[in-house]
């Protein structure tokens, strides 16, 4: 027989060695004898082979030739057959365990099956169970964990039909199961082209989570030491990557079946995911009716399902959703956030898809979530209007079955009411919430009257319908609390609701092109307000002089002929339509109070015409000026006003400002100095209480 094996390898030298180190790598090797369990013989064997090689190698001709031989082209060693166990042996000792365990594999089948019960098949047996279980730690070290898979398992096959070595094959048996994870792993990182690995990885991945007893591992495992919850945990997010979005929506939806609490959430992420990514609305349906039914403890899945009656264009449902949320810090930021509400839902949204959802799927890859494009998409918009018609549909029907119901029983409770339209969202419509309001049909309407505005911007369609909703919500109410008219004709209240919707319209239209005039001159009123009294004799440039010459890193005494302008309380605007004037004095007051302040010569005056917020972050860096005993000198001019959108609620403008910022320690000392011709500044505003406020404003915009 001839194996792949000179006689440097054999004995474990390189071909420069010298006779004392070849020597000296022979002794070692007799004394090193392998004692796994080989028979006598076959031992002695290798020690005569070893022998004859160090003769060979330490005799300086025999070297010669030998050499010569490897020059032009001999590979490999002739063995007679009483030697070939000896010579496999030898070859396994080197390194190669592979070639040793392919060629004692085919030794052990016919035709050249040794003799049952003979020393040569006990030894070829031992020989093939320890190199495939070498030959599997080859390949995991090259990270071939399937091949490594394969060696363990003809290893385990070859012993069973030999019917020996029952120890060393349940160890071998043991191995395959630790190596399962990473030869799925294997399995399914390679390309998507090779369909069959990929298959053959995702059975042997489903099929070690159901033995686990689910993602939970309920199930006492057979190998207690191996692959516990946190090993496997880990172990499976490495893995979730390689898994297309309806791979693991399939995977999570079978194991959902079988009792699986966190497949189902899994599974309720998989699917908004590719929902969202590919544009299937339908898909947030089966997404909620999943969620709905879960019951994981400690999971908040209100606001979960708010975002999804969000990207649904179901913005009242979605605001209750997020206001029934158990996490009071988040109704906390909700509250607090210097904006409408719908904004703060919007960036709650966009930052669960981005973090939570659209991550972990080998076939998506969103960087950023853009809500825009999604409601821009004119294939979301047809599913929503269509669900619109069917939800008024519904809508209609049962407010008639519920008027058959009051008449047989007038005591029917509102409770009751909200179960039977929670049987037919249940059975008839998969829409958040149950029935949409009627005051959707009055939305069709809106779209025709600003129909092109409205196809660029849906997103602040919905919104503006929702403040026209919350406008007329008192006189609607009204409406519904009597019971006399509900009971009489309960169509009476779309009737009502449409005319008083459309009577708003025409008044907002009528006051917007006829009314300019009137507003303006209010603004002026306004405006006249702030200024400061003519037998003041002080102007601002005179006001920054004064602080520029009485700097302070406390409030300093105010002088006697300017204190009406750092004491004055400003007037709310309450204009629903404010000028860009009105706008720019609410700025200007905010500068002017802003830069007092900073340098030590008021307190801050402004809570009728800026948001807690924002007066909460000036006092914040005032606080933190103080530790470092400074103050801010800062001069700013508007010297440009642009409005950049106009809302009921909100306000954008871009103003251009002449800024200067010296910084000055408490002593006098000049510390540093700023200034930006221009520094381009976004104002935002929000109507709230009634009156208009700076919340938030964006530098270099």
């Amino acid at each position: 027989m001839e194996l792949p094996l000179d006689h440097f390898r054999l004995i474990g030298v390189s071909p420069s060695a010298t006779s004392e180190e070849i020597l000296r790598a022979f002794q070692l090797r007799l004394d090193k004898t392998p004692d796994e369990g080989f028979t006598y013989e076959v031992l002695t064997q290798r020690s005569e082979l070893l022998r004859l090689t160090a003769d060979l190698l330490t005799d300086p001709e025999s070297r010669r030739d030998y050499e010569n031989l490897l020059l032009n082209g001999k590979s490999g060693l002739d063995f007679p057959s009483n030697r070939e166990v000896a010579g496999l042996i030898l070859l396994w000792e080197s390194g190669s365990p592979k070639e040793a365990f392919k060629i004692t594999r085919k030794a052990l089948q016919p035709p050249q099956t040794p003799a049952l019960g003979s020393s040569r098949e006990a030894d070829l047996t031992l020989l093939a169970a320890l190199t495939a279980r070498d030959s599997a730690i080859q390949e995991q070290q090259l990270r071939s964990y399937s091949n490594a898979a394969d060696f363990l398992h003809e290893g385990i096959q070859l012993l069973q039909r030999m019917g020996k070595l029952a120890d060393i094959r349940k160890e071998l048996e043991e191995d395959l199961i630790a190596l399962l994870p990473y030869r799925i792993l294997d399995l399914l990182s390679r390309d998507l082209n090779d369909q069959e690995s990929h298959k053959k990885g995702l059975s042997m991945l489903e099929n070690l989570i159901i033995k686990r007893g689910g993602l939970e591992g309920n199930n006492k495992f057979e190998f207690k030491d191996y692959l516990n919850q946190d090993e496997f945990e880990a172990f499976f997010q490495q893995i979730k990557p390689f898994l297309t979005v309806q791979e693991q929506i399939d995977l999570f939806l079978e194991l959902q079946k079988r009792g699986s609490l966190e497949a189902g959430f899994l599974a309720f992420l998989s699917l908004t995911a590719i929902g969202f990514s590919r544009r299937k609305p339908e898909k947030l349906f089966e997404a909620r009716r999943i969620l709905k039914k879960l019951n994981l403890s400690g999971l908040d899945s209100m606001p979960l399902v708010g975002c999804l009656d969000l990207l649904l264009a179901d913005i009242d449902q979605a605001s209750a959703r997020f206001s029934s949320s158990s996490d009071e810090n988040l109704r906390d930021w909700l509250d607090n956030y210097p904006g409408n509400k719908l904004e703060a839902i919007c960036i709650f949204c966009k930052n669960w898809l981005e973090n939570d959802v659209l991550v972990g799927f080998r076939d998506i890859d969103l960087k950023e979530v853009d809500l825009d494009s999604w409601f821009e998409d004119r294939e979301i918009q047809e599913f929503i209007e269509k669900l619109e018609k069917k939800s008024n549909k519904i809508a209609i029907r049962s407010n008639h079955k519920n008027q058959q119901i009051e008449k047989g029983s007038s005591t029917k409770n509102t409770e009751d009411f909200d179960n039977f339209l929670g049987n037919i969202e249940e059975k008839s419509l998969p829409w958040p919430g149950g029935i949409k309001k009627d005051y959707k049909k009055v939305e069709i309407k809106e779209k025709e009257f600003n129909e092109e505005y409205f196809k660029k911007k849906p997103l602040e369609f919905y919104n503006f319908l929702i403040e026209k909703f919350a406008e007329l919500k008192f006189s609607i109410g009204e409406l519904l609390n009597n019971k006399e008219i509900i009971n009489k004709s309960p169509y009476l209240i779309y009737i009502y609701a449409f005319l008083i919707l459309f009577t708003f319209g025409i008044g907002i239209g009528f006051l917007r092109n006829n009314l300019k005039k009137s507003f303006q001159e209010q603004a002026i009123n306004e405006k006249s307000l702030i200024a400061i009294d003519k037998n003041q004799k002080i102007s601002e440039k005179d006001i920054i002089q004064e602080i520029k010459k009485n700097p302070s890193s406390k409030l300093n005494p105010i002088p006697e002929e300017s204190t009406s302008i750092f004491s004055y309380e400003f007037k709310e605007l309450n204009s629903p339509s404010p000028s860009l004037e009105d706008i720019k004095n609410l700025i200007k007051g905010w500068l002017l109070n802003k830069s007092n302040y900073l340098a030590g010569k008021s307190e801050i005056n402004l809570s009728k015409i800026v948001s807690k917020g924002l007066i909460d972050r000036t006092i914040e860096e005032r606080q933190n000026d103080i530790k470092k005993e400074i103050y801010k000198e800062i001069n700013s001019q508007i010297i440009r006003i642009d409005l950049e959108s106009q809302t009921s609620s909100r306000i954008v403008v871009l103003v251009e400002l002449n800024y200067s910022e010296r910084i000055v320690k408490n002593s006098g000392e000049f510390v540093n100095e700023t200034s930006l011709t221009p520094l381009k500044v976004k104002y935002i505003l929000g109507f709230t209480n009634k009156s208009w406020k700076l919340v938030d404003f964006v530098s270099g915009f």
